[in-house]
C-alpha cells in the first residue's frame, strides 16, 4: 500500500498578490510559482499551503475549511490577532474532545481551523 507523506490544500484567492500579502503577514514564507500571478505558495513550519487566483469567488459562500494542528493553539491566535492582516482570527476555547481550538477567516473566506492538545485531555472545568 502506497504512503501518503504531505499534504496541500490549495486555497481559492482573488488577488494572488494580496493573498500572498496577507500570509506574509501571518510568518509564512510566500512565493509565486515562477513570477506567475495565478498561483502560489505559503509555507511556515512543515505546513504548505497553495494559493491559487479564481475568477469571481464570493467570500461570503466560500466552503473552503482546513485544520492545522499546532503546538500552542493561544500563542498561534495571539501572533495571528497581532499581525493585522485584514482576516479574522478567533481566540481558541477549549472543546469537549481535549483539544484547544481556534479559527482564522482570511479575506477570501478561507477557514484555517486550528488546534493544540489540552494538558490533561480534558477541557478545563468551567
Amino acid at each position: 500500500m502506497a504512503t501518503l507523506n504531505r499534504i496541500a490544500p490549495v486555497l481559492p484567492v482573488r488577488d494572488l498578490a494580496a493573498a500572498m500579502g496577507h500570509y506574509r503577514r501571518l510568518g509564512f514564507d510566500v512565493k509565486a510559482y515562477r513570477g506567475a500571478d495565478f498561483y502560489g505558495y505559503a509555507n511556515r513550519d512543515e505546513v504548505s499551503l497553495h494559493l491559487s487566483r479564481v475568477h469571481n469567488p464570493d467570500p461570503t459562500t466560500s466552503n473552503v475549511a482546513i485544520y492545522l494542528y499546532v503546538d500552542d493553539a493561544d500563542a498561534l491566535a495571539a501572533e495571528w490577532a497581532a499581525a493585522d492582516t485584514g482576516g479574522t482570527t478567533n481566540t481558541p476555547a477549549d472543546t469537549e474532545y481535549g483539544l484547544r481550538e481556534g479559527a482564522h477567516i482570511d479575506p477570501d473566506g478561507n477557514l484555517i481551523r486550528f488546534g493544540s492538545p489540552l494538558e490533561s485531555g480534558q477541557p478545563k472545568p468551567a
